[in-house]
């Protein structure tokens, strides 16, 4: 990390804080949502991946550990998650596990079901997890299902991260990350959109 003190190399606190936050109020899951948009939102607005690059706090966490810490192996990626079959095969894969927890929280919504009270990490390995539940009294049941569901997401994506970092590279995760493979397509798209003749204009 930077010596100079710059305020986004301390973001790493907030990755940190928000895994934290999870053993205590499981509702604090929801937070994790700006992690998708603004990356989203950055990539459409600016056409490049400033925020991967420089303001990712998970990124900043993975160089603090595996970096300054040196719990690297600062080995290369294999090729094979460098390609974009795997990078596209893990996103299609990851955004089909939103979609079953969007899925399982519209249940509980719905009344079929009611909340599990469990995270589940690696999509496999169910953890008893109900010490985090708000009080009964507070929210709505399927915004707890909803946070239940993000927050083994979130947890488990942060997991392959940290092993990617202690085999390869501190920053492997980086390089097949479903938020990276998003922004770099919709960073391809407005670069083909800018270069593309509009009609009349040839």
């Amino acid at each position: 990390m930077s010596g100079n003190g710059r305020w986004y190399d301390y973001l790493w606190v907030a990755s940190a804080l928000y895994l934290v936050l999870g053993f205590f109020n499981i509702m604090f899951a929801w937070l994790g949502l700006l992690c998708f948009f603004i990356p989203l939102v950055t990539a459409a607005a600016a056409g490049t991946k400033g925020y991967c690059n420089r303001y990712c706090g998970r990124g900043k966490l993975f160089s603090l550990l595996g970096g300054t810490l040196g719990l690297s192996r600062r080995r290369d990626i294999p090729r094979w998650m460098k390609s974009k079959r795997f990078r596209y095969g893990f996103l299609v894969f990851f955004m089909t596990m939103f979609v079953v927890m969007l899925w399982n929280t519209w249940l509980v919504a719905a009344g079929s079901r009611s909340v599990e009270e469990a995270v589940t990490l690696l999509w496999a390995f169910r953890l008893p997890w109900d010490f985090a539940r708000p009080e009964s009294s507070s929210p709505a049941p399927w915004t707890v299902q909803f946070a239940y569901g993000f927050y083994s997401i979130m947890l488990t994506s942060t997991l392959l991260g940290l092993l990617s970092m202690v085999l390869f590279k501190p920053r492997s995760w980086c390089v097949y990350c479903p938020m990276g493979t998003m922004t770099q397509l919709i960073c391809s798209v407005k670069k083909r959109d800018e270069v593309t003749p509009k009609p009349g204009k040839m």
